[in-house]
């Protein structure tokens, strides 16, 4: 099994802050990503970070909490989600419905059920146009996954990887810095707005 295949882009912004991002988009790209971003932001679990990563906006696992980071890329957080404007569409990016078979499942039958059209790959959700992406679908699919359950779900799926089976294991953090910031609440979208 291969992790997160679907974060190959074909726009990179050089934008360093979410602030620059959005400003550097047209107005009506703008739109569309300021209401999905609201949206993630809102139902966005206690302990990720909103900030660019990959030319996008990411939501991510910071080092201080996951030590390891992205495992094809160890300095860069682990990424949990992402949003960004296409030449074509935009896509949003969900990791954790990339991680688990039975959340991929969840989360198309409950688009399926708004009646909209889901045009997805292995973890990228495209769209054209705001009308198109039922947004309680994706606040609800943000929400349901805790930093600590998403860490878990990555390190259970890393295990199963072949270099992962002949008996490596990935640095972390620790499980006691996991708890800690996945306890009380819910979304601290932090940091390089």
């Amino acid at each position: 099994m291969f992790l997160f295949v679907g974060y190959t882009l074909l726009m990179q912004s050089k934008a360093t802050t979410v602030r620059d991002y959005l400003a550097s988009l047209p107005e009506d790209r703008r739109r569309i990503v300021e209401a999905v971003r609201a949206v993630i932001l809102k139902n966005l679990g206690k302990g990720f970070e909103e900030r660019m990563q990959y030319g996008m906006i990411g939501y991510c696992v910071p080092h201080g909490v996951y030590l390891a980071g992205y495992h094809c890329d160890p300095k860069q957080p682990l990424p949990f989600a992402g949003l960004a404007s296409q030449k074509n569409y935009v896509s949003l990016y969900l990791m954790s419905v990339y991680l688990s078979p039975e959340d991929e499942a969840e989360f198309r039958e409950a688009w399926a059920k708004t009646g909209k059209k889901l045009d997805m790959g292995k973890s990228c959700v495209r769209f054209k146009r705001l009308d198109d992406v039922p947004l309680e679908v994706v606040g609800r699919t943000i929400r349901k996954m805790s930093l600590k359950k998403f860490v878990e779900r990555y390190e259970a799926a890393l295990q199963r990887t072949p270099a992962r089976k002949a008996g490596t294991k990935p640095a972390r953090a620790g499980k006691a810095a996991v708890a800690r910031e996945a306890e009380g609440g819910r979304g601290k979208a932090a940091s390089r707005r």
